[in-house]
């Protein structure tokens, strides 16, 4: 045997040394590269629809009959020098191509232009309302989600009784009637007063004015019964039904078999092994559903002259103040677009089977 030999640790073959093994990356590593993988595929596809959604509310409200210029002069006389004056002040001068890149240009900085009908900028004519509208739409979301699912879980967990039939065949009835038709029909009822029924609510607006202090905060809730009340009766039936359909799915379950083998009482098992899984497409529909509220509380508003976004849209279209009407489309539909990706998000952490 020779020295180099001797020296040479035992186990080391002659030669260069062997190149390192890669890395193995663990179950979790390839988990969240999926997820991410997935959260920019949303992502994107959310940020294409709010250009899709940006291009068509400069086009469509185009569309609408009208001068807004004539409308802003109130039909007062008018030279056409004055006209003129205030087209080149609004840019409705200039050729469709350059209002449509102006406007986008300065869509993306914040900048949504400025009202006809108000003179000030869109964006502090949506900060302004936008509080009364949350206030509302804020409330009617948080009744209606939990009566869809305290009562959708009691009327799966009870298929086929009296309770579930009536439940089911209410939600599917009011569920189907319009907004502003049910809002109508309230105020009929409760604020005019019919047969033996009084007048016990104000027919609309936030607030009767003057009231200071808690009073206000009375005042203010008394005016909200029954715009919520509309917005509950209508928007809980979609919760109800998901809620009662996805538990109905889980309780033939062999987990539940096991659960109820195992001892525990028929409520233990409904509210620590059932509900949790069934609650998940609920889960998606409640950022659905918020987003949804937001854009969808424009008749309801209108109806009940509440001071929100939904009455502020009423008014620009009736101009119609293209701005405001802008603005106003962009921020319901990009509600809409962000909840349903923050859906899209939440989803696979809550069920990882989802976006493999």
């Amino acid at each position: 045997m020779t020295a180099d030999a001797v020296s040479a640790p035992a186990g080391q073959a002659d030669g260069p040394a062997p190149a390192a093994a890669p890395p193995v990356r663990g179950p979790r590593a390839r988990t969240w590269a999926g997820y991410l993988r997935y959260g920019a595929g949303k992502v994107g596809g959310a940020a294409v629809s709010l250009f899709a959604v940006l291009v068509t509310s400069f086009f469509l409200f185009r569309l609408i009959p009208g001068d807004p210029v004539k409308t802003m002069t109130g039909g007062r006389p008018v030279s056409a020098e004055q006209l003129a004056a205030l087209r080149r002040e609004f840019g409705l001068d200039l050729p469709l191509w350059q209002q449509f890149t102006d406007y986008c240009g300065k869509a993306l900085t914040g900048d949504l232009g400025t009202s006809y009908q108000f003179r000030a900028p869109v964006t502090e004519k949506i900060a302004d309302a936008l509080p009364n509208t949350l206030l509302l739409t804020g409330t009617a979301f948080v009744l209606y989600t939990a009566l869809g699912i305290v009562i959708g879980t009691r009327s799966a967990w009870r298929q086929g009784r009296l309770g579930d039939r009536l439940n089911t065949g209410l939600a599917l009835t009011l569920y189907s009637l319009p907004s502003f038709w049910l809002g109508l029909l309230l105020i009929i009822v409760f604020s005019v007063g019919m047969g033996p029924v009084p007048g016990l609510f104000p027919t609309g607006g936030m607030e009767s004015g003057g009231e200071q202090g808690f009073a206000h905060v009375l005042d203010v809730a008394h005016h909200l019964v029954l715009p919520v009340l509309t917005l509950v009766a209508v928007e809980y039936g979609q919760t109800l039904l998901v809620t009662r359909s996805a538990l109905l799915d889980e309780t033939g379950s062999d987990y539940l078999t096991t659960a109820r083998a195992k001892g525990l009482r028929d409520d233990a098992v409904r509210r620590r092994h059932a509900v949790p899984n069934a609650l998940l497409p609920t889960v998606t529909l409640i950022f659905v559903n918020l987003g949804r509220t937001v854009a969808g509380v424009i008749l309801v508003e209108t109806v009940f002259s509440w001071p929100g976004l939904g009455g502020l849209f009423y008014q620009a279209l009736s101009v119609p103040d293209l701005p405001l009407v802008q603005g106003l489309f962009l921020f319901f539909a990009s509600a809409v677009i962000v909840m349903n990706t923050v859906a899209d998000l939440v989803y696979p952490l809550l069920d990882p089977r989802v976006g493999r």
